[in-house]
């Protein structure tokens, strides 16, 4: 156990280096979550980055003056971790770094959804010792507490795929002003790569193919023992054709020969990787019942390997639903004629936001968009509308 901690934080002896690249929205982020004292919870797609995130929190705390060996960092989807739950990783480090239980540690546990009752184990952790938490998952299923163990304890924060400015910084960009008109062209690049880090580094296809092989076979097929596996990689490419349109269960089942009950629950699975997410219709409770949902793909990149990089308006829709995804929009629809998205605010203020890339609207949309009751009404038509959204 001495050797693999020590293999999981090399800053414990003198002469480590990080190498990363920075996120610093997301350590800005970090940084205000943890005045809360609460339990922070990383939720995001397989190889998004959470664990390079963690690291890079790491090396802010070290740069702040925090002993480095009160930080402890274990990834515990390792094997070698499966004998061993929460508790007993921990006291084993205590053990090692002869820390008191009075004493302030700082906990990065990744993949903490491995553990069997990593709820129940992290709630006795913070009411009993002096930790502060950082935890991850390649799961939904961290969003779910089926014990209330963490309520008041935890908060949760989505990470997601490189936005175009981090995109930029990843392949080493830095645009002067007289540069500006380039953007829009490296903004169509991005719009085929998406935002995978390590896809965007290395710029290998075949990364981002076994990615998805493994998150197909590790987090669905092996996870849920389904013996059919051809029938899972068909419907994920079913899915990734289908993202920035409504579904039908119903019919996916009748593509794929199962029945509705078994796509809905083969979807489920797929939500619950992060690789698509499903929006509802805004309407009256039977209406968003009854009505279909809006799929969009975790990462326009994986889209586009897939499906090749056509329909640039579908593209650019789904990255501006990543954009505004925590802002819970639900899909406009009315007569046959929809509208992309409309956020309804805390105050109870409505936004309807139409994406076109280097189109116009429909007549029919127009009208719609124009007797609509929301207090704004958006177009954001291309990459030099995006900042529109910064708006609300």
């Amino acid at each position: 156990m001495e050797g693999l901690l020590y293999e999981f934080n090399p800053w414990w002896e003198d002469g480590y280096r990080f190498q990363l690249y920075e996120r610093e929205k997301y350590i800005k982020k970090i940084s205000e979550k943890l005045k809360t004292n609460r339990i922070l919870l990383l939720a995001g797609l397989r190889r998004i980055g959470k664990s390079s995130i963690m690291k890079l929190m790491i090396q802010k705390m070290l740069q702040e003056g925090i002993m480095r060996e009160n930080i402890l960092y274990v990834s515990l989807d390792d094997f070698l971790l499966d004998d061993k739950n929460i508790l007993e990783i921990l006291e084993e480090y205590r053990k090692l770094m002869k820390k008191k239980k009075e004493e302030q540690v700082y906990l990065f546990l990744d993949e903490i959804t491995y553990k069997e009752h990593w709820q129940r184990q992290l709630k006795t952790l913070y009411d009993r010792e002096n930790c502060v938490i950082i935890a991850s998952s390649s799961s939904s299923s961290v969003f779910s507490d089926e014990y209330a163990a963490l309520t008041g304890r935890s908060v949760i924060l989505t990470i997601e795929p490189l936005d175009f400015e981090e995109w930029l910084f990843f392949k080493n960009f830095d645009l002067k002003k007289r540069d500006s008109n380039l953007l829009e062209s490296y903004f169509e690049d991005f719009l085929s790569s998406g935002g995978m880090p390590e896809y965007i580094l290395s710029n290998d296809r075949d990364y981002l193919q076994n990615l998805v092989e493994q998150l197909l076979y590790k987090d669905i097929i092996a996870k849920h023992n389904i013996k059919m596996k051809s029938l899972i990689r068909d419907m994920f490419l079913l899915l990734m054709e289908r993202a920035g349109k409504r579904i039908s269960i119903t019919k996916i089942g009748k593509i794929l020969g199962i029945s509705a009950s078994n796509a809905k629950r083969y979807l489920e699975y797929f939500e619950q990787t992060f690789l698509v997410y499903l929006i509802g219709r805004y309407g009256k409770t039977n209406e968003q019942i009854l009505s279909p949902k809006k799929l969009y793909a975790g990462d326009i990149g994986i889209r586009s390997v897939y499906t090749g990089f056509r329909d640039k308006g579908a593209v650019f829709e789904n990255y501006v639903y990543l954009m505004i995804k925590d802002k819970q929009p639900n899909y406009y629809y009315e007569k046959g004629i929809e509208l992309d998205f409309i956020i309804k605010n805390f105050d109870g203020l409505k936004t309807i936001l139409e994406c076109k890339y280097h189109s116009e609207l429909t007549e029919k949309q127009r009208a719609l968009l124009e007797k609509s009751s929301a207090e704004k009404k958006l177009v954001i038509n291309g990459f030099n509308s995006l900042e529109l959204i910064k708006s609300f």
